[in-house]
């Protein structure tokens, strides 16, 4: 079994209990930003991952949904911000950089430009982690910036917010934008099995997740402590993000998503699916 994780902050909680040992994972472990885990799943190579949920919409007739877990928010999510240098509803035919790493927060980017925003920006895919932030010179009028960059970028004392801060003096949170907008949660990444697993196998990979997700939840202030020295973040920072974010899938955010999914059809963006999960043993 091969099972992917984001390396990212917001997964630690889920995978904290199985770095430490303290649960066992019978299991590869696959790194990857939600794109390439997006791939390996849909190629085969990987079993069980989180993956974004744009990417389960898209073709959910090979995927199962693991119950119980996701990565959501009801309200900000702190790691999916788009930084401009002007208010967003005066960017319509600006460049805004969008990340090619996750396919969930670029759908409800445009989402939310359309419907909110009400205006048709030029979306041009580029990367946006920390180190390309360091580079930039010349900043475009916009850029979606997800994961510990985005923390990084909105934290006035982190060298890459000092460095580049000042020239997005204008900042947008997708989760409470779309919370704002519909009144509902966001799920921005699920965990799926491909149908071909075995039930036996992916309902282990499962309960291995749901325990280890369960003493993550139970050690936060552990986890943003050891995370700090890693993101040159304080862990108080760390630890206000992972407790803003939902790592369950309870039927507030099972509306939410099925909302977000709803919308994406009515763009033509995915085709009409539902959700369907793995059975229990």
């Amino acid at each position: 079994m091969r099972v992917g994780r984001i390396p990212y902050l917001n997964c630690a909680p889920v995978y904290g209990a199985v770095d430490r040992g303290i649960v066992t994972l019978d299991a590869e472990l696959v790194s990857g930003v939600p794109s390439a885990l997006n791939r390996g799943v849909a190629e085969g190579r990987i079993d069980v991952s989180v993956v974004s949920a744009v990417e389960y919409a898209r073709d959910a007739s090979r995927y199962l949904l693991l119950p119980d877990l996701a990565i959501s928010c009801d309200g900000p999510v702190r790691s999916v911000m788009l930084f401009s240098t002007r208010p967003a509803t005066e960017l319509a035919g600006e460049q805004v950089l969008v990340s090619r790493s996750s396919m969930t927060s670029v759908a409800l980017l445009d989402l939310l430009f359309e419907h909110v925003w009400k205006v048709k920006p030029i979306f041009t895919p580029g990367d946006t982690e920390a180190d390309d932030l360091q580079r930039d010179q010349s900043p475009v009028a916009a850029r979606l910036v997800i994961g510990d960059a985005a923390l990084m970028l909105r934290h006035p004392e982190h060298p890459v917010a000092a460095a580049h801060g000042r020239k997005y003096p204008f900042v947008y949170d997708l989760g409470a934008e779309w919370k704002q907008w519909t009144g509902l949660p966001f799920v921005f990444a699920v965990w799926v099995a491909r149908r071909e697993v075995s039930a036996r196998d992916a309902l282990a990979v499962h309960g291995a997740l749901i325990e280890s997700r369960n003493w993550g939840l139970a050690n936060l202030r552990r986890i943003s402590e050891d995370a700090s020295p890693v993101c040159q973040l304080p862990a108080a920072v760390v630890h206000e993000y992972l407790a803003g974010l939902d790592y369950g899938l309870g039927l507030e955010y099972l509306e939410g998503l099925s909302e977000f999914f709803r919308r994406l059809e009515l763009a033509g963006k995915v085709p009409q699916g539902r959700l369907v999960f793995l059975p229990a043993a």
